[in-house]
This record gives C-alpha cells, structure tokens and sequence, in this order.
C-alpha cells in the first residue's frame, strides 16, 4: 500500500511548529482551483493546535525519519466530533495518507463514543468533498445544521472563505 512508509500517531507538542507550514503548503494547492485565495488564507491559530493536542486530538503522519508531512485536527461538539483541519504535505499527496489520518480521527470518534463525525469543506475541489464522499462521508443540507455547526459556518464566513462554495458533510459510525 502506498502510504506504507508513514505512519500515524498523536502529535507532540514539539512537532506543533511544523503544522502550519504543512498548512499552507496544502493550502498552494488552492490556486489551481477557483478559490486561489485560500492559499493566502491563514492557518490555524498556534493555541488552538496546542489545546486540541494537549485533548489528545491531534494527529500527525510521519514519514521517514518521523518528521510530520500531514495532520489531521479534531474537536467536539455536542454529540459529535468535528474534523477541523486535515492537510497533507503536497510532496507526499496521493500516497494515502489523507485517507489515513481521517480514518484515524473516525477511529477515535467511534472510541470517544461518538455516533458521527462531521466536517466543512469545499463542494467542488477534487481533494476536498469527493475526497471525503469516497470515505462514506455525505452532505449535510444547510437546513440541516445544528447551532453548533452553524456557528463553524459563520465563523468560515467571517474568516473570508466563500461559504456559498463549502458544504457540510457527516459520517455516521
């Protein structure tokens, strides 16, 4: 299997630093798209990383040399988790690890007790909604959505991302 030479495990609070920079080199791979303005979108905030990984819901994929080359975030809601971020290092895309780190967050949801995981992410970019239709994962209509994940929603929107292009999505577990 292609992602064989990596693997998965909680983040140290060491390897925090090297995220963001995984983040936007993920996030370049916007600019061939119709939404290029994410790739000059901001990262997530260095405290934020620290208080999800000091909960345990940090992850990292490592490669050789156990480097960080991806990561997946979660959190919780009422009822649910909530896959905040996962972004993989464009030298090493399509490889796998993508699919192995949201694996690994619906591992620990199913652990945690959790009965779905949910996420935002783009409608039309290949490596974002159809990435996760592929796992299972389906949309969620706008009518649908909870206080919770309207709350993401406004905060997307605040953010600058065109939220008329995003979408949510869940995976029952």
């Amino acid at each position: 299997m292609p992602g064989d030479a990596y693997h998965i495990r909680r983040c140290s609070p060491a390897e925090l630093r090297a995220l963001p920079e995984i983040e936007r080199a993920a996030g370049r791979l916007f600019l061939l798209t119709k939404h290029p303005l994410v790739a000059a979108h901001g990262t997530l905030a260095l405290e934020f990383l620290r208080e999800q990984q000091r909960a345990g819901l940090v992850w990292v994929a490592a490669g050789e040399g156990g480097q960080p080359i991806g990561f997946a975030v979660a959190r919780e809601l009422a009822g649910s988790a909530h896959l905040q971020e996962l972004s993989v290092h464009p030298d090493h895309g399509r490889r796998g690890i993508g699919t192995r780190l949201a694996r690994e967050v619906c591992e620990w949801a199913r652990g945690a007790g959790h009965d779905l995981v949910t996420l935002s992410t783009f409608r039309d970019v290949p490596w974002n909604a159809p990435f996760y239709a592929r796992l299972g994962f389906e949309v969620i209509g706008e009518e649908e959505l909870g206080e919770e994940l309207a709350g993401i929603r406004a905060g997307e929107a605040a953010a600058g991302l065109p939220v008329e292009d995003r979408v949510f999505m869940w995976l029952g577990l």
